[in-house]
């Protein structure tokens, strides 16, 4: 059945899941190839909540890249990097791939790292950062990814928690227009940070070289080709792959364990039943390998499928243009891309028709796959328009490691509805609850949370924090996984993820979703993206306020357009909603992997005191954003 057309067996496939989850999983586990092949699928009385395979024995880079090359598929292309920012661009065979990975495994053993053993990878977009990863799989050591150009003082606040014996970085990491340098970043990390790694490997780009420091740094590639190849080290399944922190709302930051088996059966299964992808395939994800996605679908999730992975060093407009993510689709046969719903607006903004879209050949592009956050209806229409292939929308979180809803190409497509996540896919029991924990009917918002235990390759904990984990997810409905995002299931079982729980604002004791508002506000012809928080009100306890960012070709007075959106929401939502204020900003807050700072925009315009997020894009753009909600008060 074609993956895009047809009736969908997802009912069937979802209902067999839930008779029987362990039978479901121990099939989609004869896909890894195993040095020891579990007996137990899931054991309860294992870690906090169960663990599952607990006594298989595997190694990821070996099903990565290993078992491919033995299969005859050394010389198809693992990873393509295209480099628009750079100008230069490369293709990694499976050989050449597993050449270079074992090289620089090889580095890192003669200089003592091991298995359990921690590595800092402090890269940009560039192969070195998926070989640095994989290296440290095919030792059986643990990652921890920290995204380039971090600031100092988060980088060093996970070298402080992840105690690495190395850091791998590079140089410099080139963004639009500047060079942003490393160096000085990881020197002085290294400074603020209590525990001080053994040794640096730094990849030194053309573009911006740096000074090494003696007896602590040496140059990436000259270590890579002095060292012997190593040898894939079996690990145990239950032992953590990788550690990506997320910042915690307590200030320090939370270590998502990723652990071995469950994650490779988990991310094996996904590429076909999810994305309908098959071995050959070239997939692309459009995001960071310092993010959650990048992990999952860049690197490993490709990999482990013997697909083709496209690793981008650009932007989605600006490298050179509007038409960039297009480009590369045609040019390297994309057959599914996923990107953050971010990433369409900015192109929607510059290029409101879709101009560039005619100017490539996407014949071989078969899907559109969002996350992140919810995407808006009127985006997800213009793109489904524009493009004429299935646009699915999928949520789920750094700590799932892969989807918790979506709509699945390798079960067939059931029909779409824009603004909704889709179904949850096989493996996760999804329920809606109330603030008592007891499930609401269908229709109605609440806090979504799913039934333990939690499906493979969701973290089984926090790095040497269990009871943080705990009482972070796991005690405030019992027996269930708190999401933190709250939704519905509409009577037809689609999931609709309106917000984080804390986007639900109370007005006059009615609570509302400012996902809903931004959804109306999103729908007007001359908006390209918007947010809406509540702030406090004498009256009403919490009132909304939309901050809307108009499209490049719009010349309109804002006061008009500011009192089109209000009257909108009042048509589709209510006066219950109480939204009065709606103002233009150039730009909105965001981190850099796209997720608006919708919290403080919120503590902006409450006038209470912030830090700036350590994720963000360009805090510039948080003096701008005090500007217009000081104006608007004058």
């Amino acid at each position: 059945m074609d993956a895009n057309t047809g009736s969908s067996r997802y009912d069937e496939v979802y209902a067999a899941w839930k008779a029987d989850p362990s039978a479901f999983w121990r099939r989609a586990a004869r896909a890894i190839d195993w040095t020891v092949a579990p007996k137990t699928v899931f054991d309860p009385k294992r870690g906090v909540y169960g663990r599952w395979f607990p006594d298989g024995e595997l190694n990821t880079c070996w099903n990565a890249l290993d078992r491919h090359v033995g299969a005859g598929r050394g010389a198809q292309p693992a990873i393509i990097w295209d480099s628009p920012i750079t100008g230069r661009s490369a293709v990694l065979s499976y050989a050449q791939l597993l050449d270079r990975v074992a090289r620089v495994a090889g580095a890192l053993s003669a200089r003592g790292v091991g298995k359990g053993d921690r590595v800092i990878v402090y890269m940009p977009m560039v192969p070195e950062a998926a070989i640095a990863m994989l290296a440290c799989a095919r030792l059986g050591a643990v990652h921890s990814v920290v995204f380039g150009g971090f600031a100092a003082a988060e980088l060093a606040a996970r070298i402080a928690d992840a105690k690495p014996k190395a850091v791998l970085s590079a140089s410099c990491g080139i963004e639009p227009g500047r060079i942003v340098k490393y160096k000085p970043l990881l020197d002085a990390a290294i400074s603020l940070s209590p525990h001080k790694p053994d040794f640096c490997l730094i990849l030194q780009r053309p573009e911006q070289p740096c000074d090494l420091t003696p007896d602590r740094d040496t140059d990436f590639l000259q270590a890579e080709a002095e060292a012997p190849h190593q040898p894939c080290e079996p690990v145990a399944a239950t032992d953590p792959l990788y550690i990506l922190y997320t910042s915690g709302t307590t200030g320090a930051p939370k270590g998502i364990v990723r652990d071995n088996g469950g994650h490779a059966v988990a991310l094996m299964n996904s590429m076909s039943m999810l994305y309908g992808l098959k071995a050959g395939d070239v997939m692309w994800t459009a995001s960071d390998v310092g993010w959650v996605v990048g992990h999952s679908y860049i690197v490993y999730g490709p990999l482990l499928a013997g697909c083709t992975s496209v690793l981008y060093e650009g932007k989605p407009v600006g490298t050179p243009d509007a038409g960039a993510f297009w480009r590369v689709a045609s040019q390297h046969g994309v057959k599914v891309l996923f990107t953050a719903p971010t990433a369409l607006r900015a192109i929607k903004k510059e290029d409101p028709e879709g101009s560039f879209v005619a100017r490539h050949d996407l014949s071989k592009l078969e899907a559109l796959f969002l996350a992140g956050e919810r995407c808006d209806p009127p985006t997800a229409e213009w793109v489904s328009a524009l493009l004429k292939k299935p646009v699915i929308d999928h949520w789920w979180q750094t700590e799932t490691g892969w989807t918790i809803t979506g709509n699945f190409r390798g079960l067939g497509l059931f029909p779409a509805r824009f603004g909704s996540g889709g179904k949850p896919a096989p493996g996760y029991d999804l329920r809606v609850l109330d603030e008592g924990g007891q499930e609401v009917p269908r229709g109605q918002i609440g806090t979504l949370a799913v039934k333990l235990p939690l499906p493979p390759s969701c973290l089984p904990t926090l790095w040497h924090a269990d009871d943080r984990f705990r009482s972070a997810y796991l005690e405030t409905f019992p027996g269930h996984y708190n999401t933190s995002d709250a939704g519905m299931v509409d009577a037809d079982g689609y999931v609709w993820v309106m917000s984080r729980t804390d986007d639900i604002i109370n007005v006059a004791g009615h609570r509302l979703s400012t996902g809903a508002m931004e959804e109306v506000l999103a729908a007007h012809p001359d908006v390209a993206e918007c947010a809406v928080v509540g702030v406090k009100d004498s009256l009403k306890g919490q009132a909304p306020i939309g901050l809307v960012v108009l499209k490049a070709s719009v010349h309109r007075a804002e006061s008009d357009i500011a009192k089109e959106l209000v009257a909108m929401v009042r048509d589709r939502i209510g006066p219950v909603a109480a939204f009065k204020d709606a103002r233009v900003v150039a730009r909105l807050p965001k981190t850099r992997s796209g997720k608006i700072l919708r919290g403080t925009i919120r503590r902006i315009a409450d006038g209470e005191t912030y830090a700036v997020p350590p994720t963000i894009d360009d805090p510039l753009i948080l003096d701008e954003i005090g500007d217009v909600l000081k104006a608007a008060e004058k």
